[in-house]
């Protein structure tokens, strides 16, 4: 690995493996074996369930030691085999993980609890998980996962036992909480939160028991109550017997949705526990491309300042009309979907109008939500052939590898295309063709890169193009996005890249969005563009605060819609909860303009907001 665990934790969200035992089970191993001691006599099994995980996209791999223990090992009357067995299992680990993913040392817990509730002293137990811990640092584990504790005093015996071995291992410490309706069996969320704070653990997590709908609200409940990120691995829901055995029903489909919204809620590492399947880790990795995308082996460099060939760019306002405007007038740019067939007409119909409005921008999608529609950049060159109005073509890195890219974007030019917002896009499980290939070649922040490259005449393999372009460059942001600090850390890699732009995920709270402009007031001031979506109905916010990647509705927005009465209602209280968005924004500093989103392709509600602002703004003057 290129990078630390503990870099890559503060840079993305990673996806951890699933089910070890479980899997073990699945393939054939009746449950009274010693599932750990399978490293030493069915190595090739453990491999290749290594192997799947990896092939499927997992960041983590996690050893089979999870029951290696003196102590454990002892009932299967292996205790003498520790080590090999051990040393076994974290080398399998490591042999399928290979240099993109980390090797996490599983550790769970003993066969019985410590006093005063169990026969077991806290020095046994400390000195059974420091045997264990010596073994697999020296075998070079990244990470310790200590997991499945359903016992505060054992989780802080073998926290303590791996720092007594090392002081900087990063560790996760994951406990198994039991709900029983409205009350939990052992300590709640918040009661672990409190002393795991007190602890030298790096990460905090919830295991087993649950499946991803219950643990969402715990981990809900441990991000209010710490500092510590955390990491969330469910069951593939409730077991059910069928035929005998046990067996885990939850789809792939339904695992990966929850992986989403962990990520969405700020968990930290995502994977799955009892019942996860490798087809499980491949829908979840999918799923988080629309959130975080996978880091990728491909870089795009920045410009040298004494590289040969190298152009200076050539000034903003020079470039287009719309590098002119920002920043020096509040502008609107509404975002026109293209259509699904071949006809376009209705679409420059919808920009002609926005036009005749005063409107400045309209921006182009594409493929959003991975659906298939016309080609944002054709649709871009018949809007600009027939409308007076700026154009801003979304261009996303999920469908083109980087040749596709560079060429696209060449052509783009030569076409007259100027304005283009750089987007990592969805994944294609969430849109209409779910077995379509996504290529994420490079991210947005990568992207951003390579056209500013493009703009001082260096090609995306860092080689001179003896010509420039003259792309106006946008990037997007999430202020509603948590934690914070990753999303701010992110939009500052994007202005070093070269985002001159930004527009921003529909907001609808004030406090939201100038929490986010104070977080990035330090950095260099490009033109911000606040993103407005006029709700259509109370089920439509419920629907975009719960299904779509980066939409954030508050509680209290979805509890207004839903007072209103009837559908009418709803939708005139969504356009006035746009309205105020829109004022809010005219009030502040460093706000350049609005990015508009019509509601279902309804033009008019994207009038009605502006009008509803004008016409108070007009009244107040009076």
């Amino acid at each position: 690995m290129t990078e630390t665990f503990k870099e890559a934790l503060h840079q993305r969200a990673l996806l951890a493996d699933g089910a070890v035992g479980t899997e073990i089970y699945r393939r054939g191993v009746f449950i009274n074996r010693c599932f750990d001691e399978l490293s030493l006599s069915q190595p090739d099994l453990i491999r290749s369930i290594h192997e799947d995980y990896q092939a499927a996209g997992a960041d983590i791999i996690t050893t089979n030691t999870y029951g290696a223990q003196e102590l454990r090992l002892g009932q299967y009357g292996l205790a003498e085999k520790q080590e090999s067995i051990v040393r076994a299992g974290v080398r399998l680990a490591r042999e399928a993980a290979g240099p993109e993913c980390f090797v996490a040392g599983s550790m769970g817990p003993l066969p019985h609890l410590i006093k005063p509730s169990g026969p077991i002293s806290a020095a046994t137990a400390r000195e059974n998980y420091r045997q264990q811990a010596e073994l697999m640092l020296d075998e070079g584990v990244d990470v310790f996962v200590l997991e499945t504790f359903r016992q505060l005093g054992m989780l802080e015996e073998a926290v303590g036992a791996v720092r007594a071995v090392s002081s900087d291992i990063p560790i996760i410490a994951s406990f198994a909480f039991k709900p029983v309706r409205h009350y939990f069996v052992g300590p709640t969320p918040e009661e672990v939160s409190a002393a795991v704070a007190t602890w030298d653990v790096d990460v905090l997590g919830t295991n087993c028991v649950n499946g991803p709908q219950p643990m969402l609200e715990i981990v809900e409940r441990m991000q209010v109550s710490t500092g510590i990120p955390v990491c969330a691995m469910p069951n593939a829901g409730q077991p059910e017997q069928v035929d005998g055995r046990t067996l885990f029903l939850a789809s792939p489909e339904y695992m990966a949705e929850y992986a989403r919204r962990f990520v969405q809620a700020g968990v930290r590492i995502v994977g799955g526990c009892c019942g996860t399947t490798p087809e499980m880790t491949r829908e979840m990795r999918s799923f988080l491309e629309s959130v975080e995308p996978k880091r990728r082996r491909i870089e795009v460099k920045p410009v040298a300042p004494r590289q040969a060939g190298i152009m200076d760019e050539q000034p903003l306002p020079m470039r287009s009309r719309w590098g002119s405007r920002i920043g020096n007038e509040f502008a609107i740019s509404v975002e026109l979907d293209a259509p699904r067939g071949l006809d376009a007409s209705r679409c420059v119909e919808g920009a002609q109008l926005l036009a005749d409005h005063g409107v400045q921008a309209i921006n182009i999608a594409d493929g959003p939500r991975a659906t298939a529609r016309m080609s944002a950049l054709a649709l871009a060159m018949q809007v600009e052939s027939a409308v007076d109005i700026d154009v801003i073509v979304h261009y996303c890195c999920r469908d083109r590898n980087l040749l596709g890219m560079q060429m696209d974007l060449l052509g783009a030019h030569s076409l007259g295309i100027r304005n283009v917002l750089c987007v990592t896009g969805d994944p294609p499980k969430m849109g209409n063709y779910p077995d379509a290939t996504g290529v994420f070649d490079l991210d947005s922040v990568q992207l951003v890169r390579a056209v500013r490259n493009l703009n001082c005449g260096i090609d995306f393999g860092g080689d001179p193009m003896g010509e420039q372009t003259q792309f106006v460059i946008g990037c997007g942001c999430n202020p509603a996005y948590e934690p914070l600090e990753h999303e701010v850390e992110k939009f500052r890699r994007k202005l070093e890249a070269g985002a001159e732009f930004v527009f921003s995920q529909p907001l609808y709270e004030p406090a939201i969005l100038e929490r986010f402009l104070e977080a990035i007031r330090p950095f260099p001031h490009i033109p911000f563009f606040v993103g407005i979506l006029p709700l259509a109905s109370s089920k439509n916010a419920e629907f975009l605060h719960n299904e779509v990647p980066g939409m954030s509705v508050p509680k209290p927005i979805r509890a207004r819609l839903a007072k209103a009465a009837g559908r009418d209602a709803q939708r005139r209280e969504g356009i006035a909860i746009a309205a105020d968005t829109l004022r809010h924004a005219r009030s502040l500093e460093g706000i350049s303009g609005a990015y508009i989103f019509p509601p279902f392709g309804r033009y008019s509600a994207v009038l009605d907001v502006i009008n509803l602002v004008e016409n108070a703004e007009v009244r107040a003057e009076i």
